[in-house]
C-alpha cells in the first residue's frame, strides 16, 4: 500500500494528465455514439485511422512543413516589430500617442475581414504571414510598452546623474524591467498565431499548405478528415510551445544567472 500511494505521489500529475485525455476521449465517444452518423460525429477510432493515412501520405511533411514556415515566420516577424514599436512607445510618450489608433484598429479588426482584404494585397501564400504576424505585434507591444514604462524613475535618474549612456541604460535598466512582460507575451502569442496563419490558409488557400487540407476536407464532408488534420495542428502547436517555453526559462536562466 505504501508503494502505491509513493507511485500515484510521485506521478500524481501525469496520472491526472492521462485521466483528463481519457475522459475527453469517453465523452468524445459517448457523443459519436449518441449521433450515430460519422458524417457530423466521428468516433476517435475513425479519426485516428484516418490520421494514420494521412501520416502515410507523400506530400504530409511538405504540407505541414509549408504551414509551420508561415506560423514562424509571422511569428518572428511579429516579435521583432512588436518590440521595435514597444521600445518606441515605452520611451517616447509622443510616438505612443501617434501610433495608438493604429494598434487600437489592429487589435480591433476582425481577423476574417483582413484576411479577405489582404488577399486583394497579396498573393494567397503570404498572407498567412501577414494574418500571424498583426496577431503577435499588438499583443507584444502592449507589454513591452509597459515593461519600460514601469522601469524605476529613481533608477533612471540615477543612470542620468552617472552620465550613463543610452545603451547602458537600456541594458541595465530597461531590457531587465520589458524583459518578463516580452517572455509572457512570447509565450501567449504562439496559439494566436497558429489560429490566424490556419485561418488565412482556410480562406485564401494556398497549395500544400494545412488550412487548405481543412477546407478541402470540409467542401467534400470528410469530417474525419477535417478532425484528423485538426490533431495534428493542436499536436504541432502544442510542440512548439513546450519548446518555446524551455528556451524562455533558459533565457530567464541565463539572465538570472549569467
Amino acid at each position: 500500500m505504501k508503494r502505491v500511494r509513493q507511485f500515484f505521489s510521485r506521478y500524481r500529475n501525469g496520472l491526472q494528465r492521462a485521466g483528463a485525455v481519457l475522459l475527453a476521449l469517453a465523452v468524445w465517444q459517448g457523443l459519436a455514439m449518441g449521433v450515430g452518423q460519422q458524417l457530423l460525429v466521428p468516433s476517435p477510432l475513425s479519426v485516428v485511422e484516418r490520421l494514420g493515412g494521412i501520416w502515410q501520405e507523400a506530400d504530409f511533411w511538405g504540407t505541414v512543413w509549408f504551414t509551420f514556415r508561415k506560423i514562424v515566420a509571422g511569428f518572428l516577424l511579429g516579435l521583432g516589430f512588436g518590440l521595435g514599436l514597444g521600445a518606441l512607445a515605452g520611451r517616447f510618450p509622443l510616438f505612443e500617442i501617434l501610433f495608438r489608433p493604429w494598434a487600437t484598429m489592429i487589435k480591433s479588426i476582425p481577423v476574417a475581414s483582413f484576411i479577405i482584404l489582404a488577399l486583394v494585397w497579396l498573393s494567397a501564400g503570404n498572407v498567412p504571414i501577414l494574418a500571424g504576424l498583426l496577431m503577435v505585434v499588438p499583443v507584444v507591444y502592449a507589454n513591452v510598452t509597459q515593461g519600460i514604462e514601469a522601469a524605476d524613475p529613481q533608477l533612471l535618474e540615477m543612470a542620468r546623474m552617472f552620465g550613463w549612456k543610452r545603451p547602458k541604460v537600456w541594458r541595465r535598466i530597461l531590457l531587465p524591467t520589458a524583459l518578463p512582460p516580452f517572455l509572457a507575451a512570447c509565450e501567449a502569442c504562439v496559439g494566436m498565431c497558429f489560429k490566424a496563419t490556419i485561418a488565412a490558409e482556410v480562406i485564401g488557400v494556398p497549395r500544400n499548405a494545412m488550412g487548405t487540407q481543412l477546407y478541402h476536407a470540409k467542401i467534400y464532408l470528410q469530417t474525419d478528415a477535417l478532425m484528423a488534420w485538426t490533431v495534428v495542428i493542436i499536436l504541432l502547436s502544442m510542440v512548439t510551445e513546450k519548446l518555446l517555453r524551455e528556451a524562455i526559462e533558459r533565457g530567464r536562466r541565463r539572465v538570472h544567472h549569467p
